[in-house]
């Protein structure tokens, strides 16, 4: 099993925009959806009301390489774009 967290730090105000909108256009549910998905949470942060915590779970780490190549996952990399200042990825 492949787990990551990563923290998403979005620029100022803009942190529940990226949220909307990636519930909205289907993106969370479309990866929900794929083949080996495990798990694929966001958390918001108490301290930091720029920062979101991903949790994700997979069954391998080929399931988590395609799951990169998907469409729905351009149109989250342009939602990060214009939303996410930074970002720290971990593998667990």
């Amino acid at each position: 099993m492949l787990k990551l967290s990563v923290n998403y730090f979005a620029k100022p105000g803009r942190r529940e925009e990226f949220l909307r909108r990636v519930v909205e256009e289907g993106i969370l549910t479309a990866i929900r959806r794929e083949e080996g998905c495990l798990r694929y949470d966001y958390y918001l942060s108490c301290q930091n009301e720029d920062e979101i915590l991903l949790l994700e779970a997979w069954d391998t780490d080929e399931h988590q390489r395609i799951h990169m190549e998907q469409e729905h996952m351009k149109r989250l990399r342009a939602i990060k774009d214009e939303c996410i200042a930074e970002t720290k990825l971990n593998r667990d």
